[in-house]
């Protein structure tokens, strides 16, 4: 079976205004580099469709999606928050950024593929149940993980999340939820400044200083992470794959590099084709150096894939 790879121009015009970081260029970056890669041809592209607001709604409240929907401009930009701004393609752009989680699941769940990867923007894990913030609107891997459970009769479902923003909304999405671990690891002290003090049977959070570099995370997988997956037996695996934490991103201040997520990444195929038939999905989340991002994403792929 192949590797799914899901992006969609809409995804493209979805922007915050000029020099921000979360920019259409990011997507760009990155097809860029499968193609200088030779791996395009050997991955299979799923077309994402648009979610639905019941689809939605598995994860965040009416109020939140109807705020959304509402306050689209028709032109120009409209402000959540200091960092975070929608234009007249963000609820097209943000649908279907959800719908590609969405059919990642589908594919992976169906056997059409091994596992998948969603290049598309804006990213989701900073995205509470009734709150945008962090340039994410709907929490992205929250909804796949819930339509995992609830339309696919999975009952244990893993998410990792190795941006180097702690995952707030995600964890908010799934505390104390026995169904789901959620396996982290994020610069401390940072935004969104949560993670770090909680203390939740689910969450396996592990808060790390500035200038952490590969050697260090991959201790925090080799101790923290592969004991708990490994004891929860997840059915699938679900990753928040930022790549913010190369140590060429000045969002962040650690130290990984892209042989540090081909590492990550074959940690988790292993302990998903002991338990999860090999099921992944993996969703883009950050990553702001737009040569850092791509090889990374590269380097992230080339595992997903075997090649």
């Amino acid at each position: 079976m192949s590797t799914a790879y899901i992006s969609h121009p809409d995804c493209l015009r979805h922007e915050m205004g000029r020099h921000h970081p979360e920019c259409p260029q990011r997507l760009q970056a990155i097809e860029d580099q499968l193609i200088l890669s030779r791996i395009d041809c050997y991955l299979t592209r799923i077309d994402p469709p648009l979610a639905t607001e019941e689809q939605l709604a598995l994860v965040h409240t009416q109020d939140h999606i109807d705020f959304i929907k509402s306050h689209a401009p028709e032109s120009g930009y409209y402000s959540i928050d200091g960092d975070t701004t929608m234009n007249a393609h963000t609820w097209q752009a943000a649908l279907r950024s959800a719908g590609g989680a969405i059919a990642a699941v589908d594919a992976v769940m169906s056997g059409e593929v091994k596992n998948a990867f969603t290049c598309l923007r804006p990213p989701g894990h900073h995205a509470e149940p009734h709150l945008a913030m962090g340039f994410c609107f709907f929490n992205n891997i929250a909804i796949a993980a819930k339509h995992a459970l609830e339309k696919h009769g999975v009952d244990r479902v893993a998410i990792i999340d190795f941006d180097v923003h702690h995952g707030n909304g995600t964890e908010a999405a799934f505390k104390n939820d026995p169904r789901v671990l959620m396996c982290s690891y994020f610069q401390h002290p940072f935004y969104p400044y949560s993670g770090a003090d909680v203390d939740l049977p689910n969450m396996v959070n592990v808060p790390l200083p500035a200038y952490t570099d590969g050697v260090a995370v991959r201790e925090v997988v080799e101790l923290a992470w592969l004991p708990r997956l490994r004891e929860f037996k997840p059915q699938l695996i679900l990753i928040s794959a930022g790549f913010d934490a190369h140590r060429e991103d000045d969002m962040g201040q650690m130290a990984l590099v892209e042989a540090d997520y081909a590492w990550i990444t074959r940690q988790l195929m292993t302990v998903a084709n002991e338990t999860a038939q090999g099921r992944i999905v993996s969703c883009l989340e950050g990553g702001y150096s737009l040569s850092a991002l791509a090889r990374s994403v590269v380097a992230h792929l080339k595992e997903l894939a075997d090649l």
